[in-house]
């Protein structure tokens, strides 16, 4: 018994142990630098991670928070949550674009801008911050003259052009609160400018260029920024880091994030579905379905979507399925290729909420030329069934040949039936000629219980 409770008391020490290395936040102190890792879009469940980290370092009196960035954009009102987190923050915050061929696009722009230090690894570019419209771009500027000889405006979606107003002065009033080129962060956002990391250190952008994370902390140790109006002095300089990392919750929220993940359930879900419909007790598909579709719910309770762009996508999957039972000559199947692809480009195209789309090439392409090479097989199989020789039932005997057990006479009484030995089967049979006891014969119709039969004086019986 004592052997029980001890191992028992040990589990209960493992589990509490990863618990608390799963849930609370690492020891850390005063001197240490908080790290966080954002390597993708910016989204409620990144929010939150960088803000909780940002709380811990606060709690923790921490030496700064260390934000190694890139990201290609995100949702505007988790950038608004993250800016807001790092300008009122008690702790010095460091934004630093990583590794090399990272970007800093868009939503991570206004969170570059918004960092006490910003700073920047050879080969990794920042900027390009307009709001994304039809199709994943903002319309080109207009190359003609207007009045007074100066260039035309080009024509604005209303919702596009607020946005853009809007994202301008934001982005300004970032840019002015940290000191930095608030014409380059204007450019940004109306003309999706961007540049290199050494062009922006040129501009005033960033504060620094630097290829690792010691290098960086020792270049800005000694450096003076503001925190909540008063002077501070950074002491980072061979500072211990301490990586903050995801929850569960998080983790998995911040992968249902992303627009192409959710595109690839919502097509999941729907051919699972199909599968199961098409033949029930399969199960698997049918699980895979649901569980494809309850991760897609969870998804668009994150990403704002549009409605127009849903229907499009589910109509386009309608029509690919209803082109597998109606005769349309590929007319249903080239329009639901056309309506999925359209929805696929306008379901996440929400320049007032988010610069997040789904990749046309490497996504909306690919499935969609894997949705038709499922529907081709599919529709060429259950072609060859139906042009193939009937293998079950009554109506598959018709073309055997059988054994006549009992002579058919041609005239008189009984003139035309018999019985027949066919396939292990004694049958009534009828014939318009006279057939001898023991000849072989063929099945041409079959009339509720009995043959139609004809002499077959060469072929071998099929019994």
């Amino acid at each position: 018994m004592s052997k029980d409770r001890t191992r028992a008391r040990g589990w209960a020490y493992c589990v509490a142990a990863w618990l608390a290395a799963l849930f609370l936040p690492p020891f850390a102190s005063a001197n240490d630098v908080f790290v966080v890792t954002i390597d993708g879009s910016i989204n409620p469940a990144s929010a939150d991670y960088l803000i909780g980290a940002i709380e811990q370092a606060e709690a923790a009196e921490a030496a700064a928070v260390l934000i190694e960035l890139d990201t290609p954009g995100g949702l505007v009102s988790s950038t608004q949550d993250i800016i807001q987190a790092m300008l009122n923050a008690t702790v010095p915050t460091i934004v630093f674009v990583t590794p090399r061929g990272a970007t800093a696009t868009s939503a991570g722009t206004f969170i570059t801008l918004a960092a006490n230090v910003a700073a920047m690894m050879p080969g990794t570019s920042i900027g390009a911050a307009h709001p994304v419209s039809l199709f994943g771009g903002a319309p080109p500027p207009s190359e003609g003259q207007g009045e007074g000889g100066e260039a035309a405006a080009p024509a604005k979606d209303v919702v596009t052009e607020k946005m853009e107003n809007y994202l301008a002065a934001y982005v300004e009033s970032i840019a002015s609160q940290r000191s930095r080129n608030v014409d380059w962060a204007q450019d940004a956002v109306r003309r999706s400018v961007a540049v290199t990391a050494e062009k922006a250190l040129e501009l005033n952008v960033i504060d620094l260029v630097v290829d690792r994370r010691e290098a960086l902390l020792a270049a800005i140790d000694g450096r003076e920024v503001q925190l909540g109006g008063e002077v501070s002095t950074l002491t980072v300089a061979g500072a211990r880091s301490v990586p903050i990392e995801k929850t569960l919750l998080q983790a998995i929220f911040d992968f249902l994030s992303d627009p192409n993940v959710a595109t690839i359930l919502l097509a999941i879900g729907a051919i699972g579905l199909y599968m199961e419909f098409q033949s029930p007790g399969l199960i698997v598909p049918g699980a895979i379905g649901v569980a494809a579709f309850v991760l897609l719910g969870f998804a668009l309770q994150i990403l704002p979507f549009s409605w127009v762009g849903m229907l499009f996508m589910v109509l386009g999957i309608g029509l690919l399925i209803a082109e597998l039972f109606v005769a349309s000559f590929g007319l249903l199947f080239a329009a639901g290729i056309t309506c999925f692809l359209v929805g696929g480009t306008m379901i996440f195209d929400r320049p007032e909420a988010s610069d997040l789309t789904v990749d046309f090439w490497q996504v909306l392409f690919p499935m969609t030329a894997a949705m038709s090479i499922f529907g081709a097989v599919i529709a060429y199989t259950l072609g060859r069934t139906l042009f193939s020789q009937q293998t079950a039932g009554v109506d598959e005997m018709i073309g055997l040949v059988g054994r006549c057990e009992s002579a058919i006479p041609a005239g008189g009484e009984g003139a035309g039936k018999g019985k027949v030995f066919v396939r292990g089967e004694y049958w009534n049979c009828t014939a318009e000629e006279a057939i001898a006891q023991g000849d072989p014969v063929e099945i041409v119709r079959i009339d509720g219980l009995t043959l139609r039969v004809r002499s077959a004086a060469n072929a071998s019986a099929d019994v």
